[in-house]
């Protein structure tokens, strides 16, 4: 597919891609992959940025999951610079044409950080709920994480109004990796089936300034490969849908709930 170029969107935003192709690849399931996807100049603004946080905001990184590598700051708490472009509307609304898939302009997303030698993950599919406050967003904002909600159950004061979403396309956006090389581990692999010791059918790299997004299905199958030799830096993020929409085309029981 051609790029953010042909599309009708703000200039400001248009002027921050590179304006390569971005792959659409259908195995072992459907996604997306693109390579210089910003612009030198404000790819750099997003490197630095990662770095100033991690250094003069440590205790905004916590663990992301029990058993699992990595630690994470939300975006949500990370407006004060070039990250928020990825809680803007018009990245979600770019995300949303890309992938195909209706939304509800429901954003949730984390800068994750796997120190080296971090321990791979586990294959999933991302097909999970997510809870948001109040209404959906009107068509130029988005909501975003409130502590309010839980995220993951939707627990909340009797008072508040809550949402029952679920993920509908996951954005891994890799920053900060500047000496990967092929052989660093580190990578992303996606599964065309499971069972025991499945074997990863393609690994993405975390290369500086890439990107990989897919809609989350019942086979959308991936993890974090484990086995980096360095630092692995990258912006995870999903959009969301509609409960409804999944039941629909999959049934209740293709949701993943947590654990």
């Amino acid at each position: 597919m051609t790029g953010v170029a042909e599309s009708a969107v703000p200039q400001w935003f248009a002027e921050l891609f590179a304006h390569r192709h971005w792959v659409r690849r259908v195995e072992p399931f459907p996604h997306i992959y693109a390579r210089d996807v910003f612009v030198p100049e404000f790819y750099q603004r997003l490197a630095e940025e990662l770095a100033r946080v991690r250094r003069e905001r440590p205790a905004a990184f916590g663990a992301v999951a029990a058993d699992y590598g990595a630690v994470g700051a939300q975006l949500a708490g990370l407006r004060d610079g070039p990250l928020a472009l990825f809680l803007s509307r018009e990245w979600h609304d770019l995300i949303a044409r890309v992938a195909g898939v209706t939304t509800t302009g429901d954003v949730e997303g984390s800068v994750h950080h796997h120190p080296p030698g971090s321990p791979p993950g586990w294959p999933h599919n991302d097909l999970s709920p997510a809870w948001f406050k109040g209404p959906a967003p009107g068509p130029d904002r988005v909501t975003t994480v409130d502590p309010e909600v839980d995220l993951k159950t939707g627990a909340r004061s009797p008072e508040v109004f809550a949402r029952e979403t679920v993920r509908a396309v996951a954005v891994l956006f890799y920053f900060g990796n500047p000496d990967w090389r092929p052989g660093d581990g580190g990578e992303t692999a996606l599964y065309d089936q499971l069972g025991p010791n499945p074997v990863p059918a393609l690994t993405i790299p975390p290369m500086d300034n890439s990107l990989l997004l897919f809609e989350c299905t019942p086979r959308s199958w991936h993890t974090f490969a484990g086995g980096n030799t360095a630092a692995r830096n990258s912006v995870v993020m999903w959009l969301h849908r509609p409960k409804e929409d999944v039941v629909r085309r999959w049934g209740g029981d293709s949701i993943a709930q947590w654990h």
